[in-house]
C-alpha cells in the first residue's frame, strides 16, 4: 500500500509539470502563428481558421493594402513604417472587434487581410467604409504626426462555391487592386467571375508574378 502511495505522491509533481510543459508549448506554438510586428495571424494560420469559418455560413473576406507605405518609409524610415503596420493592425482589429469570430491577419509586408461573419451583405459597405476611414486616420511617431492611405476589397462568399477561400481571397484582392488604380478606397467584389489574369497563380501584376515589382 505505501508503494502505491508513494507512486501517487511522485506522479503529482510529474503531470503538475506535464501540464505546463503543454500550456507552455501551446503559447510557443501560437505565438509562431502571429506575425511579431503586427500581432495578427499569419498567412498561414489566417488560411486555416478561415476555412473552418467558412463551414459556419456566410462571410465576408477582406483583403486591405496600405497606400503610401514604401514613400513614408522612404521618408522617415523602416522605424516608421513599422509604426504604421503595428497602427493599422490595431486599426483593423478594433474596426471589427463587435463582429463575433473575426479573423484578422497580416499576410506579408503592407497587405492584411480579414474574415468576418456576413448575413447581411447591406451592412458591409458601412463597415468597409468605417474600416477605411480608421486605417487613414494619422497616427504619432516621433513627435510627428503621419498617414498612409488604404485600398480595401472584400468579397462576399455567399455568391461562391462552399468553401470557396481561395477563390474569395482571389476575389478580394481583384477588389482591392480595383481601388488602388482609382486611387485609394474600398470595393466590393461582383460575383465569382475573375477580373484579372493569372500568373503562377496569382494575379497578374502582383510582386513575384513578373519580372517588375508592380503595385498590389
Amino acid at each position: 500500500m505505501s508503494q502505491v502511495l508513494t507512486a501517487v505522491s511522485a506522479a503529482g509533481p510529474l503531470a503538475a509539470g506535464w501540464g505546463v510543459h503543454s500550456l507552455w508549448m501551446r503559447r510557443r506554438l501560437s505565438t509562431a502563428r502571429r506575425d511579431p510586428l503586427s500581432g495578427l495571424w499569419t498567412r498561414a494560420a489566417f488560411e486555416q481558421r478561415a476555412a473552418r469559418a467558412l463551414v459556419r455560413g456566410p462571410h465576408a473576406v477582406i483583403v486591405m493594402d496600405l497606400d503610401g507605405f514604401k514613400q513614408l518609409n522612404d521618408t522617415f524610415g523602416h522605424a516608421a513604417g513599422d509604426e504604421a503596420i503595428r497602427t493599422t493592425a490595431t486599426s483593423l482589429t478594433t474596426a471589427l472587434a463587435g463582429l463575433r469570430g473575426n479573423v484578422t491577419a497580416r499576410l506579408g509586408g503592407d497587405e492584411f487581410a480579414a474574415i468576418v461573419p456576413a448575413p447581411d451583405p447591406v451592412a458591409l459597405p458601412w463597415l468597409l467604409c468605417a474600416l477605411h476611414d480608421a486605417v487613414c486616420e494619422p497616427f504619432s511617431f516621433r513627435g510627428q504626426t503621419l498617414t498612409v492611405g488604404a485600398s480595401i476589397g472584400a468579397c462576399l462568399t455567399a455568391e461562391l462555391p462552399a468553401g470557396s477561400l481561395s477563390l474569395a481571397l482571389r476575389r478580394a484582392d481583384e477588389a482591392m487592386y480595383t481601388a488602388k488604380r482609382s486611387g485609394g478606397g474600398w470595393r466590393l467584389a461582383d460575383g465569382p467571375a475573375l477580373t484579372h489574369t493569372t500568373t503562377l497563380g496569382r494575379r497578374t501584376g502582383r510582386p513575384g508574378t513578373t519580372g517588375k515589382e508592380a503595385a498590389a
